[in-house]
């Protein structure tokens, strides 16, 4: 997605290339076999979904065709991991490097060794409590129980965001909360937040630990060379570093 004379515009595949990713499972399927991938166009060439849907149908509303409806139907699906992963901003991560990625974002902490060593915040720790009571909670439901707000805790986007960054929350799925009188869902839909640990164990994401935050860092940028070769490997590790 780029802004081009005041307009923003899509960069995608043409509808009847062969190659254009077409459905949610087709690209789950994607995910899997390159690793990482942001939702957008982000300078590294091929490096995001948008690079591989067509540029038609992106918030239509029509849940067949729109890729941003599919974000959603993906992170409900819980078969990759979905967040602000890159950059602050959306992405996909498979769960096999979901460890790697975790690790090195972690430097090797669980959140409660963050805290006792004193690298994390009082709101990241606030944030993290509540989901020792909860298995997923709506951004305006951590938002009321850790008092953010008017008078109160400040940066709420911020923080989630740096936890999502850190790998220490993910999206579980995107959920309008409005319901009319027949049961259909209306409004804006609203991420649900939930630790990775939550929904694959805490095992399998702490057997990242068992490498140097380092090598796992080495591993990722590999993969994604491989994935997308072409690309200044450099280019890719500060992409990977924000």
């Amino acid at each position: 997605m780029a802004l081009e004379n005041g307009e923003w515009i899509m960069h995608g595949l043409d509808w009847d290339d062969p190659d254009r990713i077409k459905t949610p499972d087709e690209l789950i399927a994607y995910i899997d076999k390159v690793g990482f991938l942001p939702l957008f166009a982000n300078g590294i060439k091929g490096f995001s979904a948008e690079e591989h849907v067509s540029d038609l149908y992106w918030w239509s509303g029509i849940e067949e065709e729109d890729p941003w409806e599919w974000r959603a139907i993906i992170a409900r699906s819980r078969k990759v991991a979905y967040g602000k992963f890159f950059g602050r901003k959306a992405g996909f991560i498979s769960w096999d490097w979901f460890p790697a990625f975790a690790n090195y974002r972690r430097d090797g902490y669980d959140f409660d060794a963050l805290w006792d060593d004193e690298l994390a915040g009082r709101r990241e720790k606030k944030v993290m409590d509540i989901f020792l009571e909860h298995d997923e909670l709506f951004s305006f439901e951590i938002k009321e129980k850790c008092g953010f707000g008017s008078g109160g805790e400040k940066n709420f986007e911020g923080t989630i965001s740096e936890l999502q960054m850190q790998g220490y929350l993910v999206v579980k799925d995107l959920r309008r909360r409005k319901r009319k009188k027949d049961g259909r869902e209306y409004g804006w839909a609203i991420s649900v937040y939930t630790p990775p640990e939550k929904l694959v164990g805490y095992d399998a994401v702490a057997k990242g630990y068992a490498e140097e935050p380092e090598a796992s860092f080495e591993r990722i940028v590999s993969q994604i060379h491989k994935s997308f070769p072409g690309n200044d490997e450099n280019a890719i590790r500060k992409f990977m570093k924000k």
